[in-house]
């Protein structure tokens, strides 16, 4: 098959069970001859969340776009049944009701998903509420293990101002939510 009769299709699938959807095409791309010839690759677009248990913080990736699963495939009349019958499937994004054919996503749809994945992993989403006065301990910087309070808190840029004690003397830095810990 020609590399360029790939396109990226969006399956819709069971919320909660798109991860099995992406293990099943995956196994079936190691098992099947037919998945191979016609299926590409296979995406579930996932965020980092932080957020405190017990004190500790804790990573968890999380769905981005629950209830999807994005696909590149040469979606042909023998490639759409193997799709759409797979077990948490209900159907494509863009999917005709007529016609057994669903509409693909535009390469830009697709690179702003990605895109949007990768600036999520770099700038995750924080679960955590900081509030003036708190006591935090810098976790990551050049101030790494220094401890202070919280004097300001900017939700929208996602910073902390902290009044920290360096050599006696207090000192105000403005660090990011990922970079420090409730004490």
């Amino acid at each position: 098959m020609a590399e360029s009769n790939y396109k990226w299709y969006v399956l819709r699938a069971i919320s909660g069970k798109e991860n099995k959807v992406k293990e099943y095409i995956e196994g079936a791309l190691v098992t099947s001859t037919i998945f191979k010839e016609y299926v590409s690759q296979v995406l579930v677009p996932t965020e980092k969340v932080y957020a405190v248990r017990n004190g500790k913080r804790v990573v968890k990736e999380r769905n981005k776009l629950p209830g999807y699963v994005l696909v590149e495939c040469n979606l042909t009349d023998e490639c759409y049944p193997l799709l759409r019958n797979i077990p948490n499937v209900l159907g494509f994004l863009l999917e005709s009701k007529s016609s057994n054919k669903a509409a693909p996503v535009s390469q830009e749809e697709i690179n702003k998903m990605v895109g949007n994945i990768e600036e999520a992993a770099v700038d995750s989403v924080m679960d955590e509420v900081f509030l003036v006065g708190e006591r935090v301990k810098v976790i990551s910087g050049a101030f790494n293990g220094f401890e202070g309070v919280i004097d300001e808190v900017s939700q929208d840029k996602r910073k902390l101002k902290v009044v920290v004690t360096i050599f006696d003397r207090q000192t105000p830095l403005e660090l990011g939510f990922d970079q420090v810990e409730k004490e």
